[in-house]
């Protein structure tokens, strides 16, 4: 059992970090770029220690599409609470119905056929 969660804890915890290292910055407009780019890569650093055992991990039990698809619904969650709290934008209904096709495509992708 843990086999199959380890992987997606390890690939949350990494996209929190890549979300920070992404968009952390556009609340801090003011700052130069140059330190964005610094900060940004210095936290992305972080997002690899955790992806790729993820993806080590992950790959003795899914295949390399499932580990995709499990990442970017991963993305799409960790993102949308980010943009609402962090960046205090509006979570809009057209986003809610993208991330459900999104979610029918990987129950495509991991429906045993």
């Amino acid at each position: 059992m843990i086999k199959f969660v380890l992987p997606i804890i390890l690939l949350t915890i990494s996209n929190i970090f890549m979300t920070f290292a992404w968009y952390g910055h556009l609340k801090y407009k003011s700052a130069a770029i140059w330190v964005v780019i610094l900060a940004s890569w210095g936290i992305a650093f972080f997002e690899y220690c955790f992806q790729v055992p993820a993806n080590r991990i992950g790959h003795e039990v899914y295949d390399a599409a499932h580990l995709k698809t499990i990442q970017e619904i991963i993305t799409l969650v960790v993102f949308s609470f980010f943009s609402v709290w962090y960046l205090k934008e509006q979570f809009k209904w057209n986003y809610l119905v993208g991330f459900a096709l999104i979610i029918i495509a990987a129950f495509l992708i991991f429906k045993k056929w």
